[in-house]
């Protein structure tokens, strides 16, 4: 999750088995319809070299990138300073064990204390520019690992 680092995903076409861009992006790489609809109005879906659109037709050797680099919005969290146990990241996961006590989300109660809050300050001093979004969602007394993309 280092900034500076380009997170682009490939797919070359070896066959007849997806008939256009957007059949490829929800079936081989499980994306939602809101990450396919970021990614199109981003021009962040290329093939062949040239910007597309999830509508074209595929040929057998075509070459698809998906650019996932662009900033997404976390203001809505607030950026709070806390001790986070990081226990695996790379360019799309941070695991950090959850210590019992403390809630994923913001809320009413925990506004400025969550694990959220936590991770945009963590973003915020490497300066990446992502989304805040907790995969599993774990009760503020448990305590185990959380899984953020």
């Amino acid at each position: 999750m280092k900034n500076g680092e380009v997170m682009e995903l490939k797919y070359i076409v070896k066959d007849n088995t997806y008939f256009n861009i957007k059949q490829v992006l929800k079936e081989e790489f499980n994306m939602s319809s809101r990450l396919i609809l970021k990614l199109k109005n981003h021009q962040r879906i290329i093939l062949n070299d040239d910007v597309t659109y999830i509508d074209k037709e595929l040929a057998v050797n075509d070459v698809i990138r998906f650019n996932l680099d662009f900033e997404e919005d976390n203001s809505n969290i607030v950026s709070t300073k806390m001790k986070l146990d990081i226990i695996y990241e790379d360019e799309a996961m941070l695991i950090l064990n959850k210590p019992s006590g403390i809630a994923i989300h913001p809320s009413i109660l925990h506004y400025e204390n969550s694990l959220s809050n936590g991770v945009r300050f963590y973003f915020d001093k490497i300066g990446l520019k992502r989304k805040i979004r907790p995969v599993n969602r774990l009760d503020r007394d448990t305590s185990r690992y959380s899984y953020f993309c």
